[in-house]
């Protein structure tokens, strides 16, 4: 029984002295390593923060012409060449775009201005009975002083004359609806017409001639008339995030698909207070102004828009991931104890998203830390400014750690690298 119990001592003992020596191979072989640096170059350059979205150009100013008659589209003016009214037709102000039937207003326009001509001979036959009215109670009052006429008559005539002054001021009111009515009846006539409120350029054509449109609250859109294709607008959608770093005035630079390789130029105009809801995010449209002089930029094409939060040009830029890196392991530590020219990281220093942070150069085999003051960052560089750094000067990135030339190492065990 005592030889049966001897055998699961015999096993544990293995297991342990098994554990202890690869732990203690382990341990030969990784202090048998060595750090090997991935590092940088500092550079001189120049660098610009941007906030990136998309946008709609769109043209500064747009007229949406209407009709304010019903009626049938009979026929098109013409543009400046003399063509009949398109797409993309250049009008001036004033210029006929197109005609409705006025059959109908011509009509209406005929009744309201015989509707004049009976008002106006309305106010001359009551000028008339005005005219009589005053004659008899003039002589009434002559015959009542002298005692001549009843006092019934007397007060029969005063009336006669007030009444028929009355309808001498509904004559001349009647007068006044019948020129309202003529003017409107005119005024329709001449909205059958419809002419250009402004000088630019046809974008869009929305009727075509035989068809009807029909006024009602809102005035149907016939035409889309740009004023001036020399100045655009971007209206770009821009998280809420980043809105409040985007300035009036500040430079933006935008590139459209449709002209690969060419970068283009505008300004913050407007950063505009009706915010959508899109997918759960608060979005506000901000308006770039940008120049147009060649007109290649066409309304409603997509722009890839980058604001410019800040720009610094003639830095030293280092990769942010040397703002992030520091020693971690013990022997990153102690190459930097044995350092030829060891310097003690400066106290309270931020990190990389701060106005301070650290990056540690290397010098020789080792490497040792530099503070610098952190400015602008475009996501993949930053710009810093240090007294003891420049251009040329390896900054550490990363590290690896890998054997000593010659060390052992155990086929059965991961091969361990550090970043």
């Amino acid at each position: 029984m005592k030889q049966f119990l001897k055998w699961p001592v015999v096993i544990v003992l293995a297991g342990v002295i098994l554990v202890s020596g690869v732990g203690a191979w382990w341990w030969h072989s990784r202090s048998g390593s060595q750090l090997s640096f991935l590092t940088a170059v500092v550079k001189r350059g120049d660098i610009a923060a941007t906030i990136s979205a998309s946008g709609t150009i769109e043209p500064s100013e747009t007229v949406d012409v209407g009709a304010q008659v019903a009626g049938r589209i009979t026929s098109f003016g013409t543009d400046t060449a003399g063509k009949p009214i398109d797409y993309n037709s250049v009008v001036e102000q004033g210029a006929v775009l197109a005609k409705i039937d006025d059959s109908v207003y011509a009509a209406d326009f005929s009744v309201a201005k015989a509707e004049e001509l009976t008002a106006a001979a309305n106010l001359e036959q009551m000028n008339a009975k005005l005219d009589q009215a005053e004659a008899e109670w003039k002589r009434a009052q002559d015959l009542f002083a002298n005692k001549l006429m009843a006092q019934v008559d007397y007060d029969t005539d005063k009336a006669n004359y007030e009444v028929a002054k009355a309808n001498v001021s509904v004559a001349k009111s009647g007068i006044a609806q019948a020129q309202a009515d003529l003017d409107k009846a005119q005024r329709n006539l001449d909205f059958c017409i419809i002419k250009s409120p402004v000088s630019g350029v046809i974008i869009d054509r929305r009727v075509n001639i035989g068809q009807t449109v029909v006024s009602s609250l809102n005035a149907p859109s016939l035409f889309l008339i740009a004023e001036d294709l020399t100045k655009m607008q971007i209206w770009v959608a821009v998280n809420e995030v980043d809105v409040a770093r985007i300035k009036l005035g500040a430079p933006v630079t935008f590139t459209c698909d449709a002209f690969p390789g060419r970068q283009f130029a505008g300004t913050v105009g407007k950063v505009r207070l009706n915010a959508t809801m899109t997918q759960n995010v608060v979005m506000f449209t901000v308006v770039v102004n940008t120049g147009n002089p060649d007109k290649v930029l066409l309304p409603y094409l997509t722009a890839n828009v980058d604001f410019i939060v800040s720009k610094e040009t003639n830095v030293l830029l280092v990769p942010n991931a040397a703002l992030r890196w520091s020693p971690s392991s013990p022997n990153e530590i102690a190459a930097v104890a044995r350092s030829q020219n060891p310097v003690d990281p400066p106290s309270g220093a931020k990190g990389a998203n701060g106005n301070q942070g650290v990056i540690w150069l290397k010098d020789g085999e080792f490497v040792r830390p530099v503070a610098v003051k952190i400015g602008t960052s475009d996501g993949s560089s930053t710009a810093v400014v240090a007294d003891n750094l420049k251009a040329g000067d390896e900054v550490v990135t990363s590290e690896s750690t890998e054997p000593e030339p010659g060390a052992t190492q155990n086929p059965f065990l991961p091969h361990f690298h550090w970043h």
